[in-house]
């Protein structure tokens, strides 16, 4: 008989389980095969399996079949339709150690990653160049960063002048992103979101050489993402 009752007991960005009932047969039954159309995604010998390796926020549809001792395959199961979920993407930063080259009264570096977009850091004024970093805590590959001043009308358009660098041990850096003027308005938001491509690095640092709203690097958010 076709295995019965296949549903989706679990799923994850990349993986969806099923489970489903016995099939019986005179001669046994030697196993199951789990397919997405004709191909055969999984082959196992009880009643549950997970399909890995698939794609973020996809459609999908399996049936089962069950197999005789001989290879002969059982009718299909009933089908199931699933949709994988989407990456979740958590910045890397968030609550992560952080330091500065400089700050200016109690704007210190702590305040780019504690995830309050009306904190800031600021640095020393008139005397670039600048910097504020943080420790991931391991080496991370990172493809992604989006940095931040506060988004209210009073924070007026600005450019700063920054590059994205980044150090296996918090003495030599290179650059992930070189040295160019970026335009932070509050009609946008106030933020900047710079892409490169994935990097093993443990510590990511802003490097500020130029501020036309302000003389110094200031910074409400440096958040790291994977991509």
């Amino acid at each position: 008989t076709a295995p019965g009752n296949l549903t989706v007991t679990g799923r994850t960005a990349t993986s969806v389980s099923l489970a489903w009932s016995a099939s019986t047969d005179a001669d046994g039954v030697a196993g199951y095969q789990v397919r997405q159309g004709t191909a055969t995604v999984a082959s196992v010998t009880g009643t549950s399996t997970t399909v890995s390796g698939l794609s973020p926020a996809t459609g999908y549809t399996f049936t089962v079949v069950a197999l005789d001792p001989a290879g002969t395959a059982s009718p299909p199961s009933n089908a199931v339709t699933v949709t994988t979920d989407p990456v979740t993407l958590t910045d890397l930063a968030r609550g992560r150690p952080t330091a500065q080259s400089s700050q200016t009264q109690s704007y210190g570096s702590a305040n780019v990653v504690d995830g309050d977009p009306g904190s800031y850091w600021e640095s020393a004024n008139n005397a670039f160049p600048q910097w504020v970093r943080v420790d991931l805590g391991a080496a991370t590959a990172v493809g992604r960063v989006v940095l931040r001043l506060p988004p209210v009308a009073t924070w007026s358009a600005r450019t700063q002048t920054l590059s994205v660098q980044g150090s296996a041990d918090g003495n030599g850096w290179s650059d992930l992103v070189a040295s160019a003027g970026r335009r932070f308005d509050p009609a946008d938001g106030n933020q900047v979101t710079l892409t490169f491509p994935a990097t093993s690095t443990r510590y990511v640092r802003v490097h500020v050489t130029g501020n036309t709203g302000w003389p110094a690097g200031q910074l409400s958010q440096l958040e790291v993402y994977a991509a």
